[in-house]
């Protein structure tokens, strides 16, 4: 997707922010809790919980955070039950919302996330309107300055990976959700550093976004972002670098 690794710099950026606020790792838990609920307590035989825990550690939570919440989701210790949902809504100038949500009392959830797209100018709609122009993928940035291309090609694309995207100073590779532990365990070993990889949505077409449009789109996904029951948000929205980098 063109931007979607200037959206995960500035999520990046706020996460650091967020951290001190203890708003990350409040998410990161919940995530936790529902992993281990969904596939037991051992990453080795759990992928969604092993990637989860690799984000517990690179933002630096606590181990026995980590621990309770592994025990909460395998029903060792009593927790609350969160459940998954998703939303979806067209922001500013049109572009697609995909809003990922873990929440305890979901019709909350849906008034806080109604309101908050009403507020910045956009409207949420039925489950289905937006997520035919996602693709669920693994994706793993790489600096350009950390890689050599024709290596991380080879790499990438032996372990499975789909494509491998020029993107200003990264690469971007793609995989299916099912291969992306297995493109990173091939990258670490051939000494290939990245961060700030995930398995996420990515839009199969873009929207082009510039001035006011562009402005209130970024503040529209801050906002969904900075509600404690939303995990993840997704949008197919392209915004110019210097909006992006303004708006950080």
């Amino acid at each position: 997707m063109a931007g979607h690794s200037k959206w995960a710099n500035i999520k990046h950026k706020k996460s650091a922010e967020d951290a001190k606020r203890g708003k990350i790792f409040t998410k990161i838990v919940k995530e936790i809790i529902v992993a281990a609920r969904m596939g037991g307590g051992d990453p080795d035989a759990n992928p969604r919980l092993r990637t989860v825990l690799e984000k517990a550690k690179q933002n630096n939570l606590p181990k026995e955070n980590i621990d309770r919440a592994v025990k909460k989701g395998t029903g060792e210790l009593e927790g609350v039950n969160y459940e998954e949902n998703v939303y979806e809504g067209y922001g500013p100038g049109g572009a697609a919302v995909y809003v990922e949500s873990l929440s305890d009392n979901k019709n909350r959830t849906v008034a806080d996330i109604r309101h908050i797209f009403s507020k910045h100018g956009g409207s949420m709609g039925e489950n289905g309107c937006v997520s035919w122009v996602f693709d669920k993928k693994g994706w793993i940035p790489v600096k350009k300055s950390d890689a050599d291309e024709e290596t991380l090609m080879e790499t990438a694309l032996e372990a499975g990976a789909e494509d491998i995207r020029d993107e200003e100073d990264v690469f971007e590779i793609i995989t299916p959700p099912d291969k992306f532990e297995h493109v990173k365990a091939a990258l670490r070993e051939a000494g290939v550093a990245f961060e700030g990889e995930e398995v996420t949505m990515l839009p199969q077409t873009t929207i082009s976004l510039t001035g006011s449009d562009a402005e209130k789109m970024l503040k529209l996904m801050n906002a969904l972002d900075d509600n404690d029951d939303v995990q993840r948000v997704h949008t197919n929205a392209d915004i110019p670098s210097e909006v992006m980098e303004a708006f950080a």
